[in-house]
């Protein structure tokens, strides 16, 4: 799995003109999922997005988990994080996870994070052409990748 994970004052999610998450204070997360990918791994990387310190404590610095801060979470599937551009000029997809292996991890996603923050998680609806609006604060922006756990 990789993630984008943003810190945001706020963001929000639109199909066709509807919204389907929308969160103040918090995390942006893009989730890239891939046929590799399993249980063992979604496990990991939710841990780590919520214990992330990325919030700014009462001197401006990045002591703070998204707990601490009661910041939400806007969730979207993003099968695009798992490009390959080594070949000309057309990314190929052939990594990322068909649906049927990538939307049930997707939902189990949404309840371990709902789960560990003990907040709903706002998202996007798989698949979709989704409109994204953040504003980053800071701006910070992570990357996670499970197969890299080691620099993590």
């Amino acid at each position: 799995m990789r993630a984008v994970i943003q810190r945001v004052s706020e963001a929000v999610c639109k199909v066709d003109g509807n919204v389907t998450g929308q969160i103040e204070t918090g995390l942006l997360i893009l989730l890239g999922i891939e046929d590799a990918d399993t249980d063992e791994d979604l496990q990991w990387l939710a841990q780590k997005i919520c214990g992330l310190r990325i919030f700014a404590d009462e001197n401006g610095l990045m002591n703070k988990a998204l707990a601490d801060v009661d910041g939400g979470i806007l969730l979207i599937s993003q099968f695009t994080l798992f490009a390959q551009t080594k070949k000309g000029n057309r990314p190929s997809f052939i990594r990322a996870a068909r649906p049927d292996k990538a939307i049930p991890l997707y939902e189990k996603m949404i309840i371990k994070l709902e789960e560990l923050s003990g907040k709903k998680v706002a998202a996007g609806i798989f698949g979709a052409d989704m409109k994204i609006s953040l504003t980053n604060d800071g701006p910070v922006t992570i990357i996670m990748n499970t197969k890299d756990k080691d620099n993590y």
